[in-house]
């Protein structure tokens, strides 16, 4: 798919789907910070679910065997499934066995990515999806657009069009509650009709055989109880130890999902279950007349799950418990829903590694860009996945693979510079955008007068897909380090720091720099400039991990100095922090752990001196400030230090809402992104416009450069605003 072709789907997407999926993901988003917050020892239980997930999928050749042992000892059957097609045998076998005409079925992803209903209904049974949001896309004939709401992108009257078409109803269906008791009318018969039920599993306990299953309706249990046998089908990663192992994951579950204390129905069946079958026929056949002969079969599926379980760099993807938090938490996601944001089956931040794992790098390969590595899902995860790391390992691997054979991700008609890599131009123009950046600044102020020009723009849309509607950085000749180095040092100070400048605080915002160094030098730290080395954040964004990692290597042997000198690291782009706390330890391993123990966000680090001396920085300053923090800032937890310092310095701070501005790095100067983008900042424009005579601040270069293009405020970093105060 060319860099148009997914322009132009997005743009579909933003206009026929965006509103009525931004509507339900903000809400089940915002339901989960609230009920978050509210759980006592939420960090606790998330260690607890990690340590549980981890555990199992360790031991899973043993719990497969014991499953199996609990199940059949129970009276049930266990197949184990190679894959969707073996799936297909086995379901095909008991269909025969049972001579069934009719199944029903509860949600199911599982079910979903093996294509069952086809296979059933090529088998000649009919299929029906008793699960309302699948039942609406299943009449819809189309795949779900989310994990646990597959009809998330359809607004009521687009279900009341649809149930009209589809059926002869005597008059229309105006609401939600009039379509909601069709549809329940309309399955309940079909239920009544089935020979079997079909479900998925939440989890599955070794110990017991007992089937979890964790649902907003009761269609499940009905799928269960009522027709004479029970098909469960679920991945192999569902098996957990036992039932006391359940606990955390239901304190999580509903909550990550949609914001709820508990999910409407939680059932745990250890089939087959002892319920005589009713006779809806004769409804008043005694009990003790009705058949207790009940069947039960699970169905284990692999495919590809036991390859991802050996795949290091994928093997976090098994630990999902698919609530949904990660897409729900994604702005990305928020505007196009996963039928931009997803492949084959599944959608969101997580679908990367489950379309790679069971489908292929293909399958992942359409969408793996649109997770943008803000970070923003990796805190909401309940089981702790780093799902914007097998984002990257996936990016990387497409760069690496041969580009025949392959989902063609080449932008703008580009091809690859050699039939080994298939790494796109754009993708080396922005992972190599320091030497972009310094060459520039060799030639500004030409360089920049030039960017500003039609013909650049063009060029550079055309040869590096950057979009001709940006403004491209506006590089000055004025280098933070060459003026860092011109100044005299603080006499008997109380500590040292090495500032480490980041490419665009060298190249593009000195004053930011300079500003961090008058507010250190102002509280009596000493501060130096460390040599100027890209960090690889700007290759790893563009899953160059092999590169990223030589980028790393050398600016930590550039800090080492510092280090060994017992001086702390001070970041002003809250990214760099992100990358010395998190992704260095991916990329380098234990070797970064000083770095990581001794860096700091410039605000971080004057909180700590403002608390360690009892001291503050003074201003004169008053009035009312709007703070949009940078996603980095908000995942490690670090952008309270900024609003603290700034209200110490006499400002009222409203910090934004929005869950990002939209821009993420280089993300919203790509062609085919642009629209999404702006579609994104304009929930931040929002925000910011409405308070008025207030000053906007923003800590990140992206923040900075998305809000100039959105709103009519000038933003300011607050490291600049405040140096200016004093």
């Amino acid at each position: 798919m060319s860099g148009g072709d997914t322009a132009d789907r997005i743009r579909r997407l933003l206009e026929t789907e965006g509103e009525a999926v931004k509507r339900s993901t903000t809400t089940f988003n915002q339901g989960r910070y609230q009920r978050l917050a509210e759980l006592e020892h939420h960090e606790q239980l998330r260690d607890r679910t990690r340590a549980i997930k981890e555990s199992a999928i360790e031991h899973l050749p043993e719990l497969l065997d014991q499953v199996t042992e609990s199940v059949e000892t129970n009276g049930g059957s266990v197949h184990l499934a190679a894959d969707a097609t073996d799936a297909h045998r086995v379901v095909h076998e008991i269909v025969d066995m049972y001579d069934a005409e009719v199944a029903v079925k509860s949600k199911s992803m599982t079910t979903e990515e093996i294509g069952l209903n086809d296979a059933l209904e090529g088998a000649g049974v009919e299929v029906w999806e008793t699960d309302l949001g699948e039942f609406i896309i299943q009449l819809a004939d189309e795949s779900p657009s989310h994990i646990t709401a597959p009809a998330i992108h359809h607004s009521q009257e687009e279900i009341a069009a649809l149930f009209a078409e589809r059926f002869d109803l005597e008059e229309p269906l105006t609401d939600a509650a009039a379509l909601t008791r069709f549809a329940r009318s309309f399955l309940t018969e079909r239920i009544k009709e089935a020979d079997i039920g079909i479900t998925g599993a939440n989890f599955i306990a070794a110990d017991s055989g007992t089937i979890v299953l964790v649902t907003s309706e009761g269609n499940a249990r009905k799928c269960v109880a009522l027709p004479p046998v029970h098909i469960a089908i679920a991945g192999i990663e569902k098996i957990i130890p036992s039932i006391a192992d359940l606990d955390p994951f239901i304190q999580l579950l509903a909550r990550s999902a949609t914001g709820q204390d508990l999910s409407a129905y939680l059932s745990l069946f250890t089939p087959p279950v002892d319920t005589p079958v009713p006779t809806f026929e004769q409804p008043e056949t005694p009990i003790e007349e009705l058949s207790d002969e009940r069947s039960f079969h699970l169905i284990l599926l692999d495919n590809g799950r036991w390859d991802l379980r050996a795949d290091t760099d994928l093997k976090e993807t098994l630990y999902c418990i698919r609530c949904s938090a990660c897409a729900n938490s994604c702005a990305n996601f928020q505007h196009v829903g996963g039928h931009a944001f997803g492949g084959e089956t599944y959608s969101g931040g997580i679908a990367t590694g489950w379309e790679t794992g069971v489908h292929g790098i293909d399958s992942a390969a359409q969408f793996t860009d649109l997770c943008t590595g803000c970070t923003r899902c990796v805190p909401n995860c309940p089981v702790k996945i780093d799902i914007p790391w097998i984002n990257t390992v996936v990016r990387d691997r497409l760069n690496r693979a041969p580009a025949d054979g392959r989902f063609d991700a080449i932008y703008r008609g580009l091809r690859p510079t050699s039939e080994a890599e298939g790494i796109s131009i754009q993708r080396r123009a922005i992972a190599n955008v320091d030497r972009l950046l310094r060459w520039a600044s060799l030639t500004a102020p030409v360089s920049t007068s030039l960017t500003e020009t039609r013909p650049v723009r063009l060029l550079a849309e055309h040869f590096f897909g950057i979009d001709r509607r940006r403004t491209l950085p506006q590089v000055t000749g004025r280098r933070f380090s060459r003026w860092a180095a011109d100044r005299e040092s603080v006499q008997a100070p109380r500590r040292s720091v090495v500032i480490y400048p980041d490419i665009y605080t060298e190249y593009v915002r000195p004053e930011r720099g300079k500003a961090a160094v008058t507010l250190l030098e102002s509280l009596g730290i000493a501060v130096e400039v460390a040599p100027v080395v890209e960090s690889g954040r700007a290759p790893l964004s563009q899953g160059m991990v092999k590169q990223a990692r030589t980028r790393a290597a050398q600016t930590l042997d550039s800090l080492r100095p510092s280090l060994g000198a017992d001086s702390d690291v001070v970041v002003i782009e809250p990214s760099e922090l992100g990358m010395f706390r998190r992704e260095y330890s991916r990329l380098l391993g234990d070797e970064s752990s000083a770095l990581a123990e001794r860096s700091y966000e410039l605000f971080e680090y004057l909180f700590d001196v403002c608390e360690a001396y009892d001291t503050s920085i003074e201003t004169e300053a008053n009035g009312h400030a709007i703070y949009h923090p940078h996603c980095q800032a908000r995942t490690l937890g670090i952008e309270t230090y900024t609003t603290s310092i700034l209200e110490m310095a006499g400002l009222d701070v409203q910090t934004t809402t929005a869950e990002c501005c939209g821009m993420a790095g280089s993300f919203g100067f790509k062609t085919q992104y642009y629209d999404l983008s702006m579609a994104i900042g304009e929930s931040l424009a929002e925000e910011v416009e409405g308070a008025e005579e207030a000053v906007v601040l923003a800590s990140g270069t992206s923040c900075l450069d998305q809000l100039t293009a959105v709103t009519d405020t000038e933003p300011i970093h607050p490291a600049v605003w405040l140096a200016k105060q004093r």
